[in-house]
């Protein structure tokens, strides 16, 4: 694992000959946020962070994500925040794709580096800065928390994916894993992040309709992903969002693995009144 590349955007801007058919897509059920769509016009940035800029691949929004936020960020050289959070009750997970970063975590500093992976709980003191000489890029996945009584909140934790175990599937021989970072008895969480990998020819062998709400961005590889009533054509860079109870599965196309970044919320009751208080 210690060579694997992610794919990340470089931003640009198309010439005036490109076609302007793409495989962009906003439907009731799932979005998919092709790479090609992630140029210089679309970014974003934020208040209290230097040299940095970010790609929104999804935000709460009535129709659309509910739970949660992600962005793929890139700093320059020393950019970074000393503020990066407004919002109290927002936990985030950082996920290195590119360069190396500074975090620091209630007067705590880690080095992070490509396949870092950084869970910050609600309320906390956090700096993050680029270290390095070169441009530095990471996915930066936010969600309000939901506190329950009696449950103390997660504490911060860092780590890297190489340093992580995958745990296979029952039933696939190892063709289909997911790399864990968060022990899923922990009640104390409320949305996981992880790492899911196929190899060439894998499959997820049925239409997987449950309430957990998804994102998903393709690290490396690509696949045929069936969304909805419709199978599409993904590969690495690409993005999907998928709203509870949408039917989802795949083929992975090869000829390398297919690994995507998945975010859903776990391990909290359904809310019945309004998704955000």
């Amino acid at each position: 694992m210690a060579s694997t590349t992610y794919y990340f955007p470089t931003g640009g801007h198309p010439d005036q000959t490109q076609l302007l058919t793409d495989r962009a897509m906003f439907t009731q059920a799932y979005a998919v946020v092709p790479k090609g769509v992630l140029r210089d016009i679309v970014t974003s940035h934020l208040p209290f962070w230097d040299n940095m800029r970010m790609w929104v691949l999804s935000r709460p929004l009535s129709g659309f994500a509910e739970t949660f936020s992600q962005y793929i960020v890139e700093l320059g050289e020393g950019g970074g925040s000393d503020r990066p959070e407004q919002d109290p009750d927002a936990e985030a997970v950082l996920f290195v794709v590119d360069g190396e970063l500074s975090l620091s975590i209630a007067g705590v500093t880690y080095d992070m580096h490509r396949g870092g992976y950084a869970f910050i709980p609600p309320g906390s003191e956090w700096r993050l800065r680029n270290k390095s000489g070169t441009l530095a890029r990471f996915h930066w996945i936010r969600k309000r928390y939901q506190a329950v009584e009696g449950l103390e909140l997660p504490q911060a934790f860092v780590t890297n994916e190489n340093d992580i175990q995958p745990t296979p599937m029952p039933g696939t021989d190892g063709k289909w894993v997911t790399t864990r970072f968060v022990d899923t008895s922990d009640m104390r969480h409320d949305m996981h992040v992880n790492i899911v990998t196929f190899e060439p020819g894998a499959v997820i062998p049925f239409a997987e309709t449950h309430v957990m709400e998804h994102g998903l961005y393709v690290l490396e590889g690509k696949a045929v992903y069936r969304l909805n009533q419709d199978w599409v054509e993904v590969e690495a860079g690409d993005y999907m969002w998928l709203r509870a109870f949408c039917p989802q599965a795949c083929y992975s196309g090869g000829p390398g693995k297919f690994r995507y970044l998945l975010y859903k919320d776990v391990n909290r009751h359904m809310n019945l009144g309004s998704f955000q208080r």
